[in-house]
């Protein structure tokens, strides 16, 4: 896949971003623990690599934790407005999701996949 520009931010505008790079997935994510982070009954993601991501203005609140299963998360987010903006977990892939409706252009990375269907919430419809 040929290397694209994503940019985008928060919605006070106080925090800017921009990452390069193929995605590495386009996801629609059911999990509580993003519906928890966000506040919505799912989350779109597009990812790339961990490296590629670079906070053109402001910089970002971040909350690290771990997850239940025992993952290391640490999601950033603006600390004005509370936009939702990265999620990275630790382990064996590099990559790092930003959340698809942060993107100045969100239509051009629409999901492609549904990630954790076994969490998705019943009244949810496809």
């Amino acid at each position: 896949m040929a290397e694209q520009l994503f940019e985008g931010g928060c919605l006070c505008g106080a925090v800017r971003y921009s990452a390069v790079g193929p995605p590495q997935h386009q996801t629609m994510c059911h999990c509580a623990n993003c519906r928890r982070a966000s506040g919505a009954q799912s989350v779109a993601w597009v990812s790339v690599s961990r490296g590629k991501v670079e906070f053109t203005q402001g910089e970002p609140s971040r909350y690290a934790y771990t997850r239940e299963d025992g993952r290391n998360i640490e999601r950033t987010f603006c600390g004005g407005c509370g936009t939702q903006l990265t999620y990275a977990a630790d382990g064996p892939d590099d990559g790092i999701d930003i959340t698809t409706g942060s993107l100045d252009d969100p239509d051009a990375y629409p999901p492609k996949v549904e990630s954790w269907r076994e969490e998705k919430l019943s009244w949810v419809k496809p």
